[in-house]
């Protein structure tokens, strides 16, 4: 098989976006756009990937990282003169180059394979990658002859209303032999009202050397939809949405409202998980099997293990192992790690704390901070208060041990395994088995007191 080269155009700043972030870093479905198209790219098995920077170039780069190579280009003289950027880097190379734009996150690594394969078939200089537009407006459209050859690519603004019918539309995607792309990139110019190096000149310059100029019809607009401004940005997150969804339910997910359930590119789902409306799940979280994720829940790069109940709840780099379950209305902030068949309720709240098997938690109750043994009652209404003000402190709770509604464990304390905190305590002094621990003032009645109340 020849080498194969990838170009990616990501120099633009994307003003029509109105933003501070540059257009190839949004978002979509939890990934940038130039990090759709680079993985994609990965995947059809390329050889030799080039990243072309400009604005935000320090920013690109350090999102990409050393998956890519680097070519930067200063000033923002058309598409035709990002890729001459490249020279150095690739015009003595053999084999075949693709060029796709960072702002196109919809294509997938299939479609870059088959115009690799069509274009190697057809032994052409340039392949240009089409589709058929429900809607053309605004697309350079396919010039072809009665034979079906591409005669040339023209623009909306310049085609006659014949051309403008044609629905056969650029989707800014190429395949070139690499030698004969660099060697027409040398003859073009920027006459024009724009004073631009376009890369469809390429086209122009090799048909008039009589080269094979080809097209490959995709089959799914739907991927050559590129994102200029924050409309086109909400119908491509629809897309790939979607295309997640549908790839996890035939992976044998169930989803209760797929149009109300947001999951992110780098999630991972197990076989035969539930997962009801409203949900969001995003970054790197890996879900088990057999779990269910109730409506409302929210969880951010985290790992819930096998048969985990989550119920309108929210996790952040939080991990659930088997059998656990959560909610409603509680939260599992960064380092909560919830062991197996553990019950946490409803209004409670876990930040780094380890929370042995089989221990519950009831509800309305804070766990900072802390370490917790196996089959622990932890009663309503509970701190753990791990915060003096400059510092935090840790608490541990050995197995078997009950800590009584309304007690707060001041740390640092460490409460024994199998010993007792009375309810409504204030634990500032650590336990031996089998103490019970109480700290609180001794009732007082007054008698007849209530009748001088004025009310």
């Amino acid at each position: 098989m020849t080498k194969r080269n990838a170009i990616i155009l990501a120099a633009g700043k994307g003003t029509r976006m109105r933003s501070k972030l540059y257009k190839v870093l949004h978002q979509v479905c939890g990934k940038t756009m130039v990090e759709h198209v680079l993985t994609q790219l990965e995947k059809a098995k390329i050889d030799n990937i080039i990243t072309i920077v400009g604005f935000g170039a320090e920013t690109v780069e350090q999102r990409l990282g050393h998956r890519t190579k680097y070519a930067l280009q200063e000033q923002q003289l058309g598409t035709g003169h990002a890729v001459m950027q490249t020279k150095n880097l690739l015009a003595n190379e053999d084999g075949e180059t693709i060029i796709v734009s960072g702002d196109t996150p919809l294509f997938t690594a299939e479609t870059f394979e088959k115009l690799f394969e069509y274009h190697e078939q057809r032994h052409a200089a340039a392949t240009i990658l089409t589709s058929i537009a429900p809607d053309p407006t605004g697309y350079g459209r396919i010039v072809r002859n009665d034979v079906g050859i591409v005669e040339r690519i023209v623009e909306q603004k310049d085609a006659t209303i014949q051309e403008q019918a044609i629905k056969e539309i650029n989707t800014g995607v190429y395949c070139f032999d690499n030698k004969k792309l660099f060697a027409a990139l040398s003859k073009i110019t920027n006459d024009n009202a724009q004073g631009e190096y376009y890369l469809t000149d390429v086209i122009g310059i090799l048909k008039q050397e009589n080269e094979i100029v080809t097209a490959y019809k995709m089959d799914n607009f739907d991927e050559s939809m590129g994102v200029n401004d924050r409309v086109a940005l909400a119908r491509a997150n629809k897309v790939m949405r979607n295309r997640i969804n549908t790839h996890w339910m035939r992976e044998g997910v169930s989803m209760i409202d797929p149009n109300t359930t947001y999951i992110d590119a780098d999630v991972k789902i197990g076989r035969d998980t539930v997962i009801e409306g409203g949900v969001v799940i995003k970054g790197h979280t890996e879900i088990g099997n057999d779990c269910y994720i109730g409506a409302g829940s929210r969880i951010i790069d985290s790992k819930i293990h096998d048969g985990v109940k989550i119920i309108s709840s929210t996790l952040q780099e939080a991990e659930m192992h088997n059998g656990s379950d959560i909610g409603p209305n509680s939260h599992l902030r960064p380092e909560a790690e919830i062991g197996e068949n553990v019950h946490i309720g409803n209004f409670c709240e876990v930040k780094k704390a380890y929370i042995g098997e089989g221990t519950k938690v009831g509800h309305l109750t804070y766990i900072g901070n802390a370490t917790l043994g196996k089959n622990i009652n932890v009663g309503c209404g509970v701190v753990f208060v791990n915060y003096d003000g400059t510092n935090k402190h840790h608490t541990n709770v050995g197995d078997h041990a009950f800590i009584g509604s309304n007690s707060n464990l001041v740390a640092p304390v460490n409460i024994a395994k199998d010993s007792f905190v009375a309810a409504g305590s204030t634990i500032t002094d650590s336990t031996e088995q089998y103490d019970m621990a109480i700290a609180r003032a001794r009732q007082v009645n007054k008698e007849n007191y209530a009748k001088k109340l004025p009310w």
